[in-house]
């Protein structure tokens, strides 16, 4: 599947929102200009103090190329990602992206233990989108990169950025040190409430350095591939069990390249749950799927593709026509192409709904 794709029209029909775009440092050099000569000298004598058995690796062999195109790979060398203009002609420009939501990869501080140097690596990494990507094109939209073990420097840093009109989102990893719907993480919740961001939740690094799955470290990049979902399950459960929605009721949460098949059964069964043991949590006014089609928003890589197409529109109507956004995550190998990225048949409205106008609201687009 790794292999370069058909070449696309040069024009497109439908302009599209395409809410997971991943550019890439093309070395850590690419940051110190946004780092204090501290941070600068830190990184080249003590490098990375991350939470992970691996130093300087990802913590799973994510197949060739860390889960890239084969494709994308930029003449001028670097990894794919970390060209602009490869990234404009390969994507941007023939698939009709009208506004693409930027989400970076490679360092961002949230696996860094030394908070002061994770605080320094997140601002950096901001700078380097907007100086590097968003002011390059103004269809890209930068995300907030924060730490959210330290929510202190998180919230300043969201409020930062709140006063830039080149950011639309601030991304967290669902992979948290502890379940993001503990109260230590509520001021972060109360900073993208009051300036309106929604949080986007991409897996990411492991900020706790545990295992993606509960028991233990997977064999096989398939299995790490599936945690994608079940780790942003766990995380919806938190946010909605422990009060999340009623203490902020204009939080949104953008899922992310987890998929979102798993979202009605999910739903069916915390509402079966708290009909019995509702008494244990109070706090909340109403049942778990109710916070779930207000508040969650899914994204639509990696989609899914049932036998019969009939499920996939099941499922979509059962979320919200509106909380369906398309995403491509490109550069990597399971790039999803907007030509031929929902093969069912669904209405010209919905489609305009799902490629563009959902997007556009959730972020607040013009």
């Amino acid at each position: 599947m790794n292999a370069p794709l058909r070449e696309t029209k040069a024009a497109q029909r439908l302009m599209i929102v395409d809410c997971d775009i991943h550019p890439i440092q093309r070395s850590p050099a690419d940051l110190h200009p946004f780092l204090a000569m501290r941070w600068r000298e830190h990184m080249a004598t003590f490098g990375n103090h991350v939470r992970q058995g691996l130093s300087e690796r990802i913590m799973w062999p994510r197949m060739m190329a860390s889960g890239q195109r084969a494709d994308a790979y930029p003449k001028e060398g670097g990894p794919p990602g970390s060209s602009y203009e490869l990234m404009r002609d390969q994507h941007l420009d023939p698939n009709g992206v009208e506004h693409g939501m930027l989400i970076a990869l490679s360092k961002g501080g949230m696996e860094e233990r030394n908070q002061d140097y994770a605080a320094a690596l997140m601002s950096a990494v901001n700078d380097w989108q907007v100086e590097c990507w968003v002011k390059r094109d103004a269809r890209l939209r930068a995300g907030v990169v924060i730490v959210a073990d330290d929510p202190e420097s998180a919230v300043k840093e969201i409020y930062k950025r709140a006063q830039q009109k080149e950011f639309s989102q601030i991304i967290l990893s669902p992979r948290s040190a502890e379940p993001l719907g503990r109260r230590r993480f509520w001021p972060i919740f109360a900073a993208a409430e009051e300036t309106g961001f929604p949080l986007g939740l991409h897996p990411a690094a492991h900020p706790g350095g545990a295992p993606s799955t509960g028991a233990g470290w997977p064999t096989y990049y398939m299995q790490e591939h599936f945690t994608f979902g079940t780790a942003s399950e766990s995380l919806a459960v938190s946010l909605v069990m422990e009060g999340v929605f009623e203490r902020f009721p204009r939080l949104k949460i953008a899922m992310i390249e987890s998929g979102f098949s798993w979202a009605p059964t999910l739903a069916w069964r915390m509402d079966s749950i708290f009909e019995r043991m509702h008494k244990e949590v109070p706090h909340l006014k109403r049942r778990p799927s109710e916070y779930m089609r207000d508040h969650f928003w899914f994204a639509t890589q990696p989609i899914e593709e049932p036998e019969k197409p009939q499920h996939l529109i099941d499922i979509f109507e059962w979320i919200g026509w509106d909380k369906i956004i398309f995403s491509s995550d490109y550069p990597h190998w399971d790039f999803d192409d907007p030509r031929y990225a929902i093969s069912v048949k669904i209405s010209d409205e919905h489609r305009a709904m799902i490629f563009r106008d959902n997007a556009k609201a959730l972020y607040g687009l013009d």
